[in-house]
């Protein structure tokens, strides 16, 4: 293997290379306009100054100092045509690369998460995938694009961007960030994965790793609630809350709105069905039936594959076909664009016993992110945080405690607590948002435990209303849960502590 130091870093691989090609005298951002990098070109070098960037939609962003903002067009195939961005600060570099991620189907460069990292000193990068639009459409006899959307727009990105960084500064990152959430998130784990060697750190958010499986269930689900009769109207939608709460909040001990652990829940949406006449306060019987799908799991008979449900106490976050909107779509173009390869194929078309499984099949499967060999980036002392909200309406949190639990299996609870912890977050939404503490710095959590050595032993999370924070709450590494000491105020994250 080629090894090669820049400036005290050790770069090893395909990065060595890159680095030596872009090493090139430039002394200014515009000089970085005739860099040559490997099936790449820099297409955009231009100094931003302070206060200035202007984002469609968004007032500039007056905290942001100078920086160089930099794009490339990267080509690693006949058929790729993957757009990234690499933004530089002029001043205050802290030494370190954050990458953000995407979401859904990728087909933008959000610049907004990159401002936030370049405000915490971060050289800043990210990529729209390899197209742009938000559907499913590109992968249309597009293998080549379907695998740069899977996974290697994001590694491409991460080598190009390191080069740009070491030829503006004369020295490469001393430690790379991942963060993103949803598709990001997926993103991550796929980088942890096959790509052990590009991040130190990695923040994992609410990861749709297994996207093939999210497709069908929010298929499923939307082709059983296509008769308008079994649709979960707003107000059966809350009187199904209400009745999960009133079953399971205080599974924990303690009443407090929220369902700590969702996979401790015994409910059946029969308690709220309609005796007699249907009144806004119960549930038809078909809307019982629509209940009970979105809960349940697919599984294979002859794989044994288990697709999960969403999660009770998400029922807030449900549209009338169940799964939100965002998933429902998702899965649509799974099945329309790479699945069936039919653009006119719709969810009534759409056969339970036939088509569920077969998301599984072929490169359909390309997306997902759930293969737990994660014994590379383990050996390199990489460290891996990953959370999601029990009340994700989108993308389902069983999802990760499943590929937590088979990381666990296969090397065991000291070596994984050595290197990867997950945490999950009661009444939290898709990445954010719910009735839960739902904001929290997992990135500064990461650092610590990169930089000095310091594991998250818990993450405090706080709920905000009207702009002001409620409640503070720990998130606890799971499966340990955030105990209440009996005594202290139940919106106090002092007055808990992790255990079982």
């Amino acid at each position: 293997m080629i090894r090669r130091r820049v400036a005290g870093v050790l770069i090893s691989g395909t990065l060595a290379g890159a680095v030596a090609a872009a090493m090139q005298p430039n002394g200014t951002c515009a000089g970085l306009r005739t860099l040559t990098l490997k099936d790449a070109e820099v297409t955009r070098a231009q100094v931003v100054d302070a206060g200035t960037l202007a984002l469609p939609g968004r007032q500039p962003f007056a905290d942001l100092g100078t920086f160089c903002r930099v794009a490339a067009t990267l080509r690693p195939s006949s058929d790729s045509d993957i757009r990234i961005e690499v933004w530089l600060p002029q001043e205050q570099w802290n030494d370190k690369l954050q990458a953000v991620g995407n979401g859904a189907w990728s087909g933008s460069i959000p610049q907004a998460a990159m401002a936030e990292a370049l405000r915490r000193g971060y050289a800043a990068a990210s990529t729209d995938t390899g197209h742009t639009g938000g559907s499913a459409s590109f992968a249309l006899g597009h293998p080549e694009k379907l695998i740069d959307f899977a996974w290697r727009s994001e590694h491409e990105m991460t080598i190009a961007a390191k080069a740009i960084i070491a030829a503006f500064y004369g020295r490469a990152p001393k430690l790379s960030y991942w963060t993103g959430c949803s598709a990001g998130g997926r993103q991550a784990l796929k980088e942890a994965q096959m790509f052990p060697a590009d991040y130190d750190g990695i923040v994992a958010g609410s990861p749709g790793l297994d996207w093939s499986a999210r497709s069908a269930q929010a298929v499923r689900v939307a082709h059983a609630l296509k008769d308008p009769e079994a649709r979960l109207s707003p107000a059966a939608l809350e009187v199904l809350h209400d009745a999960v709460l009133a079953a399971c909040d205080a599974t924990d001990g303690l009443k407090d709105g929220l369902v700590s652990d969702p996979s401790r829940c015994r409910f059946d949406p029969v308690t709220v069905q309609c005796q007699a006449a249907a009144t806004a306060r119960c549930l038809t019987p078909a809307q019982v039936a629509s209940a009970r799908a979105v809960y349940a799991a697919s599984v294979n008979a002859a794989t044994r594959r288990e697709m999960p449900g969403l999660a009770p106490g998400s029922e807030r976050g449900w549209t009338d076909l169940g799964w939100s909107a965002s998933a429902r779509s998702t899965g649509q173009d799974h099945f329309r664009f790479i699945v069936f390869q039919d653009p006119g194929w719709t969810v009534d078309r759409f056969d339970p016993e036939r088509d569920t499984f077969r998301v599984d099949e072929g490169e359909s499967r390309l997306p997902n992110a759930d293969d737990p060999s994660l014994e590379p980036f383990f050996q390199r002392h990489g460290k891996l945080l990953q959370y999601h909200g029990w009340s994700d309406p989108q993308i389902s949190p069983f999802s990760s405690v499943a590929y937590y639990q088979r990381v666990l299996d296969r090397f065991g609870a000291d070596r994984v607590k050595a290197s990867y912890r997950l945490f999950m977050a009661p009444g939290m939404a898709h990445c954010g948002g719910g009735d839960g503490p739902n904001q929290f710095d997992a990135l500064a959590a990461l650092e610590r435990w990169v930089e000095l050595g310091q594991p998250p032993d818990s993450l405090i999370a706080s709920h905000r209303s009207d702009g002001h924070v409620d409640r503070t709450r720990p998130l606890c590494p799971y499966p340990l849960v955030a105990v209440h000491d009996g005594h202290g105020r139940v919106d106090d994250a002092a007055s808990f502590a992790c255990g079982r």
